[in-house]
């Protein structure tokens, strides 16, 4: 059987703190819609991102790792949340939707980037690939929502 290593623990770890920062990034898209296709929509992503998240540690504590507690802000989710703090300066439901094809575009390539490790265990490998496909999904349902709004 395959093993953790701290390589692979510290990427689990960077995709949880990605993904609790898009399920804030929905929550906050949601606060400011008054449109209630993009707000229940916005809300299911937030929701998604936080099942995600709690599947992701307990799969990281499954192996033994430690879970990375999110306590401090690192400068890259710094940089991730100006640009989100940026689009919602504007508080457009156009720009919304434009920066939440840009956050699930990047998060399918974070998980990619994990999922080319050879050393995932056969359950990390399928959980990584389950949410990575609902997030493709995710894109169907952005597609009509940028029709709609």
């Amino acid at each position: 059987m395959s093993t953790y290593s701290e390589i692979i623990g510290n990427k689990l770890n960077d995709l949880l703190e990605k993904t609790y920062d898009a399920e804030k990034g929905f929550k906050k898209a949601a606060e400011h819609t008054e449109n209630s296709y993009l707000k229940g929509f916005f809300d299911r992503k937030a929701q998604q991102r936080h099942n995600f998240g709690h599947e992701l540690k307990t799969e990281i504590k499954s192996f033994g790792q430690e879970v990375d507690k999110g306590d401090s802000i690192t400068s890259k989710a710094h940089r991730a949340w100006m640009d989100v703090k940026a689009m919602f300066a504007s508080n457009s439901e156009e720009a919304m939707l434009e920066e939440a094809i840009r956050g699930e575009k990047a998060a399918v390539e974070e998980y990619k980037d994990v999922l080319k490790e050879t050393t995932l265990p056969p359950s990390t490998k399928l959980l990584l690939n389950k949410q990575r496909n609902a997030i493709e999904v995710g894109f169907n349902n952005i597609k009509t929502l940028e029709d709609i709004s």
